[in-house]
């Protein structure tokens, strides 16, 4: 019977999973396979396990069980093993760094920071501060017939957006860093400017709230979205 595997942790990590059940149809309970000092989180299954609600919360709700008493590496949902021996296999040969890994995410936790900025306000602030499109949005609404005119103020509010975007992700990244142990930058979607994962350790979490705080209060328009603690998928 196949393995899911769930998490990576220490050998004498407590793994207290009373109470657990695993991902599948018909779950199984989970159980640990150890080997040496590291140790695996899996459950059995007899099935392909595919991301249906009920399974990515019980991935999840392992995760969170196990971060409540000590370091883990979560592994992203899907992940599987033909059998006991194979998991014993790459936690032997990869032991060195699943034990560096642990202790670079001793006494750590994720947190995603996104922001997104009303688009209105940046079209309403570029023709506030920019002369160029300014004069080209005058000449537009005063009834210029130029059909060049449009396509030009538009490659200027786009790149002017652009721009404005980058700078504010780039000095919201430089405010929030300083308070991590690591960071990953990805590329933002949905109309975000910035997606932003933090590797925050527990002494510095009360900073990184003040910190939001303040962020908050002086944002004007800017919407922000922190999310944490997680299980730090984003540095595994």
């Amino acid at each position: 019977m196949a393995l899911y595997v769930y998490s990576i942790t220490a050998a004498d990590h407590p793994c207290r999973l009373d109470g657990l059940t695993g991902v599948g149809a018909d779950p199984a309970p989970l159980r640990t396979v150890t080997a040496g000092r590291l140790r695996a989180v899996v459950s059995d299954v007899d099935e392909e396990i595919r991301p249906r609600r009920r399974d990515l919360a019980a991935h999840q709700e392992v995760q969170e069980r196990l971060m409540a008493d000590g370091t883990v590496l979560p592994l992203q949902f899907g992940y599987t093993a033909p059998d006991d021996l194979a998991v014993t296999q790459v936690l032997q040969e990869r032991a060195d760094a699943y034990l560096e890994a642990l202790e670079r995410l001793d006494a750590c936790a994720e947190y995603n920071v996104k922001a997104s900025r009303p688009e209105e306000g940046l079209l309403r602030e570029i023709l506030e501060e920019s002369a160029q499109a300014r004069l080209l949005n005058d000449r537009i609404r005063a009834g210029d017939s130029d059909p060049r005119l449009p396509l030009q103020l538009g490659e200027l509010v786009a790149a002017q957006v652009r721009d404005r975007q980058e700078e504010l992700a780039a000095g919201l990244v430089r405010a929030l860093i300083p308070l991590a142990r690591d960071h990953c930058v990805r590329a933002p979607a949905n109309g975000d400017v910035l997606n932003l994962s933090l590797l925050v350790p527990d002494d510095r979490r009360n900073a990184l709230i003040e910190a939001e705080t303040d962020l908050a209060r002086q944002a004007g328009d800017i919407d922000f979205r922190f999310t944490g603690p997680l299980p730090p998928y984003s540095f595994v």
